[in-house]
């Protein structure tokens, strides 16, 4: 069995956030969903576990992170293209996400992000496997 990930993000409103993901086209594991969590699919070995701000702190003894005002991490995906990495970006600005930064084009890499609702930074990326250590 392969390792994965479960990445856990406390949000302030679950079903908000739960509908700004959607409509970026990631689906949910409904077993593993309910009013204190959702269990958000990325891919076959990695989820994040957007968990409402209450339950989230459960889990910690630390204060948690208002990422509004603070980073403690900055979340990549990779993507297939850079038409993927515009269009992710292009659907989280429609569902009311911020842009951060600027795109960055290296040539052999592309990349973009966006800022969720609750201020988690998103970053996508596409490498292009042909031009990797040629630039």
């Amino acid at each position: 069995m392969s390792t994965k990930i479960f990445v856990n993000l406390p949000v302030k409103d679950l079903n908000r956030s739960k509908r700004f993901f959607t409509q970026l086209g990631f689906s949910f594991n409904t077993h593993f969903t309910n009013d204190r969590g959702a269990c958000m699919i990325v891919s076959e070995d990695i989820f994040v576990m957007l968990l409402a701000e209450k339950f989230f702190k459960t889990f910690t003894k630390k204060q948690v992170a208002d990422a509004t005002k603070s980073t403690e991490t900055i979340l990549a995906l990779s993507a297939n293209s850079r038409e993927e990495v515009d269009e992710l970006v292009s659907r989280a600005l429609k569902a009311g996400a911020t842009i951060p930064n600027e795109k960055q084009d290296q040539g052999w890499m592309y990349g973009h992000g966006f800022q969720d609702l609750d201020g988690h930074l998103w970053e996508t990326i596409y490498m292009d496997p042909n031009a990797i250590g040629h630039g």
